[in-house]
């Protein structure tokens, strides 16, 4: 038996709607983050950071941990 969207409860539906916005925010927000920087302030090649980024979730937190000089 298949599950659909009718199985999903009102509520399931907005926590889940509310989690993809802010996976879409913080890509978003990572992928600002480095159009806005210079390669010399991003730890590794920037065009190798655009693949990373979208990875779900693991990405753009990824980008935010290591990719800075410190």
């Amino acid at each position: 038996m298949r599950a659909t969207s009718k199985d999903v409860s009102t509520g399931g539906r907005v926590g889940v709607g509310i989690l993809g916005l802010v996976q879409f925010a913080l890509a978003g927000l990572a992928l600002w983050d480095l159009s806005h920087r210079s390669a010399a302030q991003v730890r590794g090649p920037k065009p190798m950071w655009v693949p990373v980024i979208l990875i779900n979730w693991i990405g753009p937190i990824a980008y935010f941990y290591v990719h800075r000089h410190r």
